[in-house]
């Protein structure tokens, strides 16, 4: 088989890259090792996804938001950030979206709603935006050979593919990366994340919580209420040591809705489990590189962060839109979509609009996870200087709604 594009991963990362080159004139294949069935309708999986205002329009010009079911999408208006638990001295920092010019910071969508609309968008049957590309199922990638005028790729079935340009769209762990022989720099942060979604008797007024309490971290992220019960519903996260945070992923439901009652301090009233659970480490990834001979890297593949800032979905888009962008002005001038002068342009802009955010929320995430009494002294003196400072502030409303 030949084709011009092969992406490795048919995620939202790399469904969203075949979506963008649909009507380019590129013969586009996807690889994916889960079956066509688990494509079309993937599990919840506990994650809710922050996008910001520039993300969502990217995903209205891809025709990947109007695939989204109704329901799906719940706005984000504010943002508080607590540090401590509850008293006189917990601090406190809100990112209002009074700050932006926009009714709301961004939205919240589940990922499983954003990869059954993004495959909807680009598998669709053939329209004005062209023929949707070829898409493999069931197989993993084996061996790669990325040098000469095309790249060779091994699926494991034993059938090879020939493609022009490989692009990992195949997680933060890519294999594909690494096959090409891309080091990354791995920093596990030593704690499992647990999310489920609650039910609780208090409003979350469409804000998001960041709590960094003392011994645990939480969040909470604004849902739209229960369908059933019409209950106000968030997606709630628990950040701990994964020994400390393996006996809630079993425990009976109406504990564990009071455990977490009790991990928020009651402040939402009493919580009810709403979802199943599911339990993800925290790993941040730094590729040495995005670009080889005939390879690029999109999405988590080119740089995978740590949540607390809620940036990794959306840098991924950016990805794609850069490499869309540049594939598409390539073809269209009669050009080496692999040329290395452009694989460098893409890796040059995305490195330049990826790095200070991959380091400040390393930084970020180191701080607020250490518990000596420097450490806990030195992040409230800064929540309760950015909440007094707001240009601080508007700056991070600016970066959370992706308008800066």
């Amino acid at each position: 088989m030949h084709c011009d594009v092969l992406i490795t991963g048919a995620g939202p990362a790399g469904l969203s890259l075949a979506r963008a080159l649909r009507g380019s004139g590129l013969r586009i294949t996807l690889v994916e090792s889960q079956t066509v069935a688990a494509l079309q309708a993937p599990a919840f999986d506990g994650r809710e996804i922050a996008l910001t205002q520039h993300s969502a329009g990217l995903l209205r010009q891809l025709g990947i938001w109007e695939h989204l079911e109704t329901g799906a999408v719940a706005p984000l208006r504010d943002a508080l950030v607590l540090n401590g638990g509850p008293g006189r001295r917990q601090g406190r920092m809100v990112i209002s979206h009074q700050l932006s010019p926009r009714s709301e910071l961004g939205y919240l969508v589940g990922n499983h709603h954003i990869r059954r609309a993004a495959f909807e968008a680009a598998l669709a049957p053939a329209d004005d935006s062209g023929a949707p590309p070829e898409l493999i199922d069931g197989l993993q990638v084996g061996p790669i050979d990325t040098r000469g005028d095309r790249c060779q790729v091994t699926l494991s079935d034993g059938h090879t593919l020939h493609t022009r340009l490989l692009v990992a769209a195949d997680s933060r762990h890519s294999s594909t990366r690494r096959a090409v022989g891309i080091s990354a720099q791995l920093h596990d942060y030593g704690r499992t994340m647990l999310v489920c979604a609650m039910t609780h008797e208090q409003p979350h007024h469409e804000t998001a919580w960041e709590w960094f309490d003392h011994g645990q971290t939480l969040a909470l992220l604004p849902m739209n209420p229960c369908p059933d019960t019409g209950r106000p519903r968030s997606s709630a996260v628990l950040t701990l040591p994964h020994q400390a945070l393996q006996p809630l992923l079993t425990m009976e439901a109406a504990a564990f809705g009071q455990a977490m009652t009790e991990r928020f301090h009651h402040q939402l009233g009493p919580m009810h489990l709403a979802s199943t659970r599911h339990a993800y480490p925290l790993v941040g990834v730094w590729p040495g590189g995005l670009v080889s001979q005939r390879f690029a890297a999109v999405g988590d593949a080119a740089v995978g962060m740590h949540p607390v800032t809620a940036h990794g979905f959306n840098l991924g888009l950016r990805s794609i839109d850069t490499l869309a962008r540049l594939l598409r002005q390539a073809h269209a001038g009669g050009r080496d979509i692999a040329d290395p002068a452009l694989l460098r342009s893409y890796e040059r802009t995305h490195r330049h609009a990826s790095r200070g955010l991959y380091l400040a929320t390393h930084a970020v995430a180191s701080l607020y996870t250490r518990e000596e009494a420097p450490a806990r002294l030195l992040r409230q003196a800064l929540v309760d200087l950015g909440e007094r400072f707001t240009p601080f502030k508007r700056a991070v409303a600016a970066s959370l709604t992706g308008l800066h």
